[in-house]
């Protein structure tokens, strides 16, 4: 893959705007329970690893303005457990809410422990799909040089990932936003039989405040619900 100077310049971005983030996110008090409300279909939250529900704010407040109730799994915190350990605890958060016709919504990471859900952990069928924003489905050549076990299972090696893409019956009930360019996974978030949406741009982090991501969010959302909307892939 050739990296050409407006991908570098994407790359410094999108680290600008983490930093930005992460900042917010630890002097924001919001509460995440003020965005339980609403008559839309319901919005679980699943951040990226070492991130928390605050990462994804922006996209959260727009989802919500819409009408569908947010909910934030606590027991995730910054996202380093494992993928079936995440898995379990927003399986065990969705039963004990008592929710259904649920749609996750996730970043990096979450796109992995959504699927995983989705596989082995969905027997009352509570979730009606999922949308993915810079998934490592196919996980990231990079991850092999990375020393934290949180960032090293993202190898495209990895059990949890290779078991991921053996199953592509769930696919069609998932869809995937990515960047042209994506700094961090070189492989793309395109996934066989999924709904894919790729946005002109650079960017892993910056996505989640990018306009035509939201607005893609928001599209996909509204096809929930509808016998012939386009919450699954044609």
């Amino acid at each position: 893959m050739t990296v050409g100077i407006r991908d570098l310049l994407s790359w410094a971005q999108d680290y600008a705007y983490a930093a930005n983030r992460q900042l917010r996110a630890l002097t924001s008090r919001e509460s995440p329970r003020g965005f339980q409300t609403g008559d839309g279909c319901p919005v679980v939250i699943i951040p990226g690893v070492y991130e928390t529900w605050k990462f994804l704010q922006p996209l959260i407040k727009r989802v919500h303005d819409a009408g569908h109730p947010v909910y934030v799994v606590d027991r995730l915190s910054w996202n380093i457990a494992s993928v079936p350990d995440a898995a379990r605890h927003v399986a065990d958060f969705i039963a004990d809410e008592h929710l259904t016709d649920v749609v996750l919504l996730a970043h990096s990471k979450g796109g992995l422990i959504g699927k995983f859900v989705m596989i082995g952990h969905d027997a009352d069928s509570r979730i009606a799909g999922m949308i993915a924003v810079a998934a490592p489905f196919s996980g990231s050549t990079y991850a092999k040089y990375m020393l934290p076990p949180s960032l090293r299972s993202f190898a495209a090696r990895n059990k949890h990932i290779i078991g991921l893409n053996e199953n592509t019956k769930t696919n069609r009930k998932i869809t995937s936003i990515f960047a042209r360019f994506d700094p961090h996974i070189p492989e793309g978030s395109a996934l066989a039989g999924a709904r894919n949406f790729e946005i002109d741009t650079g960017g892993h982090f910056r996505l989640l405040a990018d306009v035509r991501v939201i607005d893609a969010v928001m599209t996909v959302l509204a096809g929930f619900g509808h016998p012939n909307g386009i919450a699954s892939a044609e």
